[in-house]
């Protein structure tokens, strides 16, 4: 079934009305506007007594600009550089590659009631044969559609919420979709799936995991490192893991479902708010930061991973608190850092600063008078280890003492991403300084653990 579903995904449409929209330029588009050739069309090209017999496809951008590109019956794509002299022949009107949505599959009326809401991300895209580069197209429809195996799993309804690359998701998104996520969990559905770009998936997540309180089902966050139409990706077998967990898991919290190593065979659920991506490529680029997953998705069975979560219970009354202020700016400390970058966002009016600290949780000491006059004007400053694991513990040495009694907000065990997210998210909750210090110490989703355990098996295999 997955075959058929990738190659479903393969053949969405890539023709173009017009050739000119094709990629095509110079003699190459007017030897095909003289043949009458559109994409799609099975044509000849003759050059230099080789002949090339196939089907005309749109020229990538990246390609010489003078080449016919044709795909011939191997399947292999060739260039033919256009000149004076060759031949351009239309022998055949092909079928013009187009995706057609087949018909969704018959519901099960005792299943449970899922609902996937599209936001756009590698997950809901295809390659862009003009580009040579992928972009979001499809709709939270479209996934459904193509991904029959869900009609085994649960009675799926979709929404599409937005369709953005995840960078372009802003708080004020986060907001829109919290909002989304919270009316279909009202109308009483059994689980929530979001598909999300990868690239900040992790800050959606824990957005939303501030944003929805005494969830009574799960919201599961999902992604793709590889676009739909590729053979090894990973985005048909991530999103059935993570309708499987919306609709059956017994724990009620956002969580974010991926592959746990390259291979296709386990599917793992990571805390919302302690999940990061580690990888810019690899299908198992996700990993829990000081914390461990929730749950793993293996032969179709939800077996859960920890027995401390929150139970799903469908009598809980959703609480919705959406509001994020986007005043908040993360801050890297580095070495020979200059202190005026802390003044720039205090002068720009910020409400609050999280700095990427060092090691234990530390900046140096000529960052000290900024940050002084910083809390001075109310901001709130607080500050995450840039480390990837472990907790930072300001008590140890001068530096974080003196940090500490400059009104300096220590995160424990939570890594910049998510720290950034809370300050983001308390500050549109109330802008009074000690409050806000009070949330921020405050373990709202999960996002602080009281201990940091040692995390070998977080370690990709093989490297």
């Amino acid at each position: 079934m997955l075959g058929r579903t990738l190659s479903l995904l393969f053949d969405r449409e890539i023709g173009m009305s017009e050739l000119e929209h094709s990629g095509y330029k110079g003699i190459a588009l007017r030897l095909l506007q003289a043949a009458g050739c559109q994409v799609g069309d099975i044509i000849r090209v003759i050059s230099k007594d080789r002949i090339y017999e196939g089907i005309l496809i749109p020229r990538a951008e990246l390609c010489d600009a003078a080449s016919i590109i044709v795909k011939m019956k191997s399947g292999y794509n060739v260039g033919v550089t256009a000149f004076e002299g060759v031949v351009v022949e239309k022998i055949g009107v092909g079928v013009k590659p187009m995706f057609t949505s087949p018909l969704l599959p018959k519901q099960n009326s005792v299943l449970p009631r899922v609902v996937i809401m599209s936001t756009g991300g590698t997950i809901v895209s295809r390659v862009d044969y003009r580009t040579s580069a992928v972009r979001s197209v499809m709709s939270a429809n479209d996934l459904y559609s193509v991904v029959p195996e869900l009609s085994e799993i649960a009675r799926v309804d979709t929404e599409m919420v937005f369709s953005m690359y995840s960078e372009n998701i802003a708080p004020k998104n986060w907001t829109e979709l919290a909002c989304k996520v919270a009316e279909c969990i009202k109308q009483g559905v059994d689980g929530v799936v979001v598909a999300h770009g990868t690239d900040t998936m992790g800050y959606t997540s824990a957005a939303l995991s501030f944003a929805l309180q005494n969830l009574p089902v799960p919201v599961i966050f999902v992604g793709a490192q590889r676009s739909s139409d590729r053979p090894s990706s990973d985005a048909a077998i991530n999103l059935i893991g993570a309708v499987k967990v919306a609709g059956e898991a017994p724990f009620a919290e956002v969580g974010l479902a991926m592959h746990e190593t390259v291979s296709d065979s386990v599917i793992v659920v990571h805390r919302g708010v302690k999940v990061r991506k580690c990888h810019t490529s690899r299908r198992d680029t996700f990993k829990s930061v000081n914390g461990f997953p929730i749950a793993k998705v293996l032969d179709q069975k939800v077996i859960m991973e920890s027995g401390d979560y929150q139970r799903r219970d469908a009598s809980k009354q959703l609480v919705l608190k959406a509001d994020f202020c986007e005043k908040v700016a993360l801050v890297k400390f580095y070495p020979g850092m200059d202190p005026a970058v802390i003044d720039f966002y205090v002068n720009q009016g910020f409400k609050g600063i999280l700095l990427e600290g060092s090691g234990l949780g530390h900046v140096s000491s000529v960052c000290f008078d900024a940050i002084r006059n910083a809390t001075a004007k109310g901001v709130v400053v607080a500050l995450a280890s840039q480390c990837i694991w472990g907790r930072v513990n300001m008590n140890i040495y001068d530096t974080g003492r003196d940090l500490l009694s400059l009104g300096v907000v220590a995160l424990d065990d939570m890594f910049p991403e998510t720290g950034l997210v809370k300050l983001m998210w308390v500050l549109g909750q109330t802008g009074d300084p000690e409050e806000v210090k009070q949330l921020l110490k405050s373990n709202i989703a999960g996002e602080f653990m009281l201990c940091t355990f040692p995390q070998e098996k977080i370690v990709y295999e093989g490297m």
